[in-house]
């Protein structure tokens, strides 16, 4: 047995009532186990609202919203990021200017 499967581990899933059999890093399997049961609430929550018939489409309509969540998120963050460097960026700028007036008291 290589090290590579010593690491991994088959971890069977469940997602509306069918069983899934998958191979993952054993560290990453708590994870998975939590990946697939929100993607499993997810796809019962889209089953149940009796909008979308058929476990590809109900499973297509999960993947669209998590996508849409994803970009979403990553969307904000970014915005966050550009908030969080122009606010440091104008600190900076405050905290050269009081530095250059202090010398300027010195000389």
């Amino acid at each position: 047995m290589s090290g590579t499967e010593k690491e991994s581990a088959r971890v069977s899933i469940r997602i509306l009532e069918k069983e899934f059999l998958v191979a993952c890093p054993m560290e990453e399997r708590s994870a998975l186990l939590d990946s697939a049961e929100y993607l499993n609430q997810r796809m019962r929550e889209i089953r149940d609202s009796g909008k979308v018939v058929g476990y590809d489409r109900i499973a297509v309509i999960a993947a669209l919203n998590l996508a849409n969540d994803l970009l979403r998120l990553q969307s904000k963050e970014q915005r966050s990021e550009t908030e969080a460097a122009s606010k440091l960026r104008a600190m900076r700028e405050r905290i050269d200017g009081a530095l250059e007036r202090d010398r300027q008291l010195e000389l």
